[in-house]
């Protein structure tokens, strides 16, 4: 056979190898993305979930010097930084998953 021939099955395969990860990688890559922002989603809110405990322990023992109102300070950022970016990160896999 010619080396044309090959030549010319050779972009056959390319072709058809391009138009199936084009239909198929899309297909994959959503799900997958939406996947991974709820699992971070759900991993930043039970760290934030763990920072409120820790809070509420705090609140209990709470003695009025500098360094417990410090304490509740940092908890208190933690769980509003850790539960919004958790909230932010399963709404943003809820429009991933609509879109």
């Amino acid at each position: 056979m010619p080396s044309r021939y090959y030549y010319k099955e050779g972009a056959k395969v390319y072709k058809h190898g391009r138009q199936f990860l084009s239909h198929v990688v899309p297909a994959v890559a959503k799900p997958a993305r939406t996947l991974w922002n709820e699992l971070i989603g759900f991993l930043f809110v039970c760290m934030s979930i763990v920072f409120v405990f820790s809070g509420l322990r705090a609140v209990r023992h709470f003695d009025g010097s500098f360094g417990a109102i410090l304490r509740l300070g940092i908890q208190a950022f933690c769980v509003c930084l850790l539960g919004g970016y958790g909230i932010s990160s399963f709404l943003r896999a809820r429009r991933i998953s609509r879109s």
